[in-house]
């Protein structure tokens, strides 16, 4: 078990450091090339917003899995070391990059005017808060507690999904 989490700090180490590199180069592309920067940062949201959704569409599902293992069984502890590596390594670094350059495209884009801005905003807010809710559960999971049954986890699954859905028809058809 120790070298699992070991294995899963290193990952998150490098997760890190590889998003503290690519701000760098995105503060270069910001000083070299600031008149295309806006459609840099638009990319780069879009790409973080999906590895991010990506994470919170997996990890609920693997807490589906993880729920009716046996606690300190081989396929428990797998799920531990696939489950934190998930946040610490894809879902965290892509929430961050998320509200980096969701934040300045909503400024430098629309002066965070907008009642669909604000709408969208909001969803963010609380998909945050289901990130968070994960997090707190990925620990309660890697101490080998289980609050929630499985079926929980598959009702809690389709929360990213609805606030999705209202993020995306707010950015595309801007209703008010």
């Amino acid at each position: 078990m120790a070298d699992r989490n070991n294995a899963g700090s290193k990952a998150a180490g490098r997760a890190m450091t590889a998003l503290l590199v690519f701000l760098a180069l995105c503060l270069g592309i910001y000083i070299f090339d600031r008149d295309n920067f806006y459609l840099w940062a638009k990319a780069i949201h879009i790409m973080a917003v999906i590895a991010w959704m990506a994470g919170m569409f997996y990890l609920p599902r693997l807490f589906v899995y993880h729920a009716d293992t046996v606690p300190g069984s081989e396929s428990s502890e797998t799920f531990k070391v696939m489950e934190y590596r998930l946040m610490k390594a894809i879902m965290n670094p892509a929430m961050i990059l998320t509200w980096i350059f969701g934040l300045y495209l909503a400024w430098e884009g629309f002066r965070f005017s907008g009642g669909w801005l604000h709408v969208k905003i909001l969803a963010v807010f609380l998909l945050s808060g289901v990130h968070g809710y994960l997090s707190k559960s990925l620990k309660e999971f890697a101490a080998d507690k289980r609050s929630h049954s499985a079926k929980h986890w598959r009702i809690i699954n389709e929360v990213p999904t609805v606030l999705m859905i209202i993020i995306v028809i707010m950015v595309v058809l801007k209703p008010f």
